[in-house]
């Protein structure tokens, strides 16, 4: 009995490296089935985890070792409760008076925190992650597959992401869809950002384009200021170097008696063309 156990560990561990490959590698091709491909795992994976769900109980699953990082819970709600009471876990909240569609009698409602694998399987093109993605996934606890939740009353499903630093005007809602569309929104005064359906949702900032232009501009700036001093030290050189030229004229004026001629615009020692007469040593003899 114990090596067969240890037989089905090993298996079971070479198929959920097998299916780790996979996601791996549309997540390379940059498919846009990546976020259901985990959702479909983190589900089968945390419902097999949890040996009996009771209707009314939060269970907090620990992720996978290779996906370590993130949250992963699950609920278990009556739909009769839901109308009463809601359900409030972590940053999302379901206010009373919301009911499943298409109705069912329990709902299960998967919640995820992809914490730093948020910019693996999502992205927001010129924009920055203020929070992690959330999950927010509800099911028909009869098996019947993928559904949502709907307030009808005066509130609305909700993610609090006021501790988040940065929100503001500039902080925007985000929710990606199944199909790989993403919605924009503004938050609310109070930083929450308002759940509509199913899906995942986070907080996103514009990226700083306009720092970027100034740290170009600052570039261009000192690189101009680095030329002038180049040309200045040049000019500068060249100034001295022709004083030093003309004081070793004056030098050698007043030093040697040579006469000087002009050739070009330089002035250079000329020695004269006249010379000694040559006298025989005979002609002083008598």
């Amino acid at each position: 009995m114990i090596a067969l156990m240890g037989c089905n560990c090993k298996r079971d561990s070479l198929i959920a490296l097998i299916m780790l490959n996979s996601w791996l590698c549309h997540l390379v091709d940059g498919s846009s089935s990546n976020g259901d491909s985990l959702d479909s795992f983190l589900y089968d994976y945390a419902f097999k985890k949890i040996k009996k769900l009771r209707s009314g109980e939060v269970y907090s699953v620990p992720p996978p070792a290779n996906f370590s990082g993130m949250e992963l819970a699950v609920a278990r709600v009556r739909t009769s409760s839901l109308w009463r009471k809601g359900l409030r876990h972590g940053l999302l909240s379901i206010p009373p008076k919301t009911l499943p569609w298409p109705f069912t009698k329990r709902v299960d409602v998967v919640y995820q925190n992809l914490g730093n694998w948020s910019s693996l399987y999502y992205n927001v093109p010129h924009h920055t992650f203020l929070a992690p993605v959330l999950g927010f996934l509800p099911y028909d606890s009869s098996g019947n597959g993928a559904i949502e939740i709907r307030a009808l009353g005066d509130e609305q499903l909700v993610l609090d992401f006021k501790s988040y630093e940065h929100v503001g005007g500039a902080a925007k809602c985000v929710k990606f869809d199944g199909n790989g569309t993403l919605e924009m929104s503004s938050t609310t005064r109070e930083g929450w950002c308002v759940v509509r359906g199913r899906g995942h949702f986070s907080l996103v900032v514009p990226n700083e384009g306009k720092r970027d232009w100034e740290w170009w501009m600052m570039g261009v700036v000192l690189g101009g200021f680095g030329v002038i001093l180049v040309v200045l030290g040049f000019l500068v050189w060249k100034k001295m170097r022709r004083r030093k030229m003309k004081g070793m004229e004056e030098e050698s004026e007043r030093s040697e008696g040579l006469e000087c001629v002009w050739i070009g615009r330089s002035r250079m020692p000329f020695a004269s063309a006249i010379r000694t007469q040559p006298v025989l040593e005979d002609s002083y003899l008598p």
